[in-house]
């Protein structure tokens, strides 16, 4: 299988601090983006070996999934951190560009479409996204396979810490009705029963449906970019950096996320603590979740 990854990236020490990737200390940042290129490596590309002892050799692991893939990393205005960051070289292409920062996601649209009929999966991911599963494209092309191209499963973002309120918290969770309300019709199809590996999963239409990413089969990519919508930089779903990531498949498809009895089915990690720190500040918890 062919995937194609594009990731947006930017860094700029000097801005407000609003954002992570505009605060003083490059670190996170780095690490974040380490961590995020690294995984997509280790899990769906070819390097992956097991250490045979007896033979003091490696040997080829994981072959039944092996894939071909294709990591692109769009900039803008040469902010960003890629001199820096310690993995090879021939891990990732540099897609430079002069848009608005906020803007970046648009940029990364713009690759995928170029890249029509090249690839199976065509993927959006922002800088500190991580992903940990190796069935995670198996599992979206069971889904496509059962409910139909129409339909998308975004994973569920979540952060973890060893001191915060709770260990593992998701961080997108529902949104008021009236915030996608002009942008979707959540009731049409509002639920979907899947059965997998005897274990029977729920998922539901998305109040949230933003993940800071997307993955999506070569037949939905092709229909998205049909689209009258498609790249036409409308921010008008909560700011610039949201619609970028989401208002262009929100419009386009059935937007489902795995209910929160079964959030951890397709799930994606969201470097730092900045969300999971406000569990017990803004965000009240009941006492028995501590």
């Amino acid at each position: 299988m062919r995937i194609l990854f594009t990731i947006a990236h930017f860094y700029n020490p000097s801005g407000d601090g609003k954002h992570a990737s505009q605060r003083n200390d490059p670190q996170p940042r780095l690490n974040a983006l380490t961590a995020c290129v690294t995984s997509l490596q280790a899990l769906y590309g070819k390097s992956q070996s097991m250490i045979d002892i007896s033979e003091c050799a490696t040997i080829p692991a994981n072959q039944s999934q092996k894939h071909e893939i294709d990591i692109v990393i769009c900039t803008t205005q040469g902010y960003h951190m890629l001199p820096q960051l310690p993995v090879q070289p021939r891990c990732f292409m540099h897609h430079a560009t002069k848009c608005e920062p906020l803007l970046l996601g648009f940029e990364c649209q713009a690759v995928l479409r170029a890249c029509l009929d090249k690839y199976d999966y065509f993927c959006y991911l922002e800088d500190d996204l991580i992903l940990h599963d190796p069935w995670f494209f198996s599992k979206l092309k069971w889904f496509t396979h059962h409910g139909g191209n129409g339909n998308l499963l975004q994973p569920n973002r979540y952060e973890i810490s060893p001191q915060g309120a709770v260990f593992k918290a998701y961080v997108d969770g529902d949104l008021a009705a009236t915030a996608t309300a002009k942008f979707q019709n959540i009731e049409e199809q509002r639920q979907l029963m899947g059965k997998i590996m005897e274990q029977t999963i729920a998922f539901e239409r998305a109040l949230n449906p933003h993940s800071g990413c997307y993955f999506l089969n070569a037949e939905q990519m092709a229909h998205w970019a049909k689209q009258s919508h498609f790249l036409d930089r409308d921010t008008s779903f909560i700011g610039p950096l949201e619609s970028a990531a989401t208002l262009g498949i929100m419009r386009t498809f059935r937007v489902y996320k795995s209910t929160p009895a079964y959030a951890n089915f397709l799930e994606i990690q969201h470097f730092g603590t900045s969300f999971l720190n406000l569990i017990g500040n803004k965000v009240r918890v009941p006492e028995e979740g501590l």
